[in-house]
């Protein structure tokens, strides 16, 4: 049950509506920040190139994007807590702490724990936006009910699938299927590319090229069907006026809100 120590079930709660923004003081935060998004492009092309490979089941491509997308949380919950964010978090789910950095820990652990919850959980919709505007940048983990959007692209997994088909019918099932997944690999390396191109190296581009930069993400699964998207987001340049110097627990944005009326999210929002 929640609320023991060293078991978690999941705290809805400290994701609904919310969201991160961090601040980019300098180059090297810019550098980590780039670093982040770059695992999140690798973790498209893995599953990209593993769904495009018969011999491959679906469900290893998936697999081996949720463990970079993963670690990307895991090395910005380090940084915010250290290699003690989960007793962090838990602590903070507790009730026996209550500060900035315990509030942080347990949005992060929350959305990972859903994430690595995906390959096995049907109608659940992971639908971030990560944002970035000149000082800083903005993370809302959602999740939602359902397993796709207005705008997603759908692709078959035999191997989840439970119904009984003739020989004949299974054949051509199969076929389908291996040929809906690489189609979908190809809209995910598109995926990949897109995410490099928002999130340019610091190092490599001017400040006004890379001061504003956003996606939005969203992949789910019923049954045997699973689906994709993601798209560039264009940050509200009026939306902060404040200089912000920590990392700090936000209310969800206007971009957050447009693109869940665009995806048609609207009242299937679980946290």
């Amino acid at each position: 049950m929640r609320g023991q120590k060293g078991v978690f079930n999941g705290n809805a709660a400290v994701l609904h509506q919310r969201g991160v923004r961090t601040p980019l003081p300098d180059a090297e935060a810019e550098r980590v920040f780039h670093e982040n998004m770059m695992l999140i492009a690798d973790a498209q092309e893995r599953k990209a190139d593993l769904l495009a490979d018969p011999d491959v089941p679906l469900l290893n491509a998936h697999e081996a994007e949720i463990d970079l997308i993963a670690e990307s949380f895991e090395r910005r919950l380090r940084r915010i807590a250290g290699d003690d964010y989960r007793e962090a978090a838990m602590a903070y789910n507790r009730g026996e702490r209550d500060d900035l950095i315990g509030a942080l820990a347990a949005y992060y652990f929350e959305g990972l724990w859903r994430i690595q919850q995906r390959t096995t959980v049907t109608d659940m919709l992971f639908a971030p936006i990560i944002l970035r505007y000149p000082e800083c940048f903005t993370v809302n983990i959602r999740f939602a009910s359902g397993y796709t959007t207005t705008k997603s692209i759908r692709y078959e997994s035999p191997e989840h699938s439970t119904e009984e088909l003739d020989d004949e019918y299974a054949e051509t099932y199969y076929e389908e299927s291996l040929y809906s997944q690489r189609q979908a690999a190809e809209y995910i390396r598109e995926m990949a590319r897109i995410i490099r191109e928002a999130f340019p190296h610091p190092d490599e581009t001017s400040f006004e090229e890379r001061k504003y930069g956003g996606i939005v993400y969203a992949g789910g699964r019923r049954g045997s069907v699973f689906s994709t998207m993601l798209e560039r987001v264009e940050p509200d340049p009026d939306r902060f006026s404040d200089p912000v110097t920590e990392s700090t627990l936000i209310e969800a944005g206007p971009e957050a809100r447009r693109t869940e009326r665009e995806l048609c999210l609207d009242g299937e929002i679980v946290c």
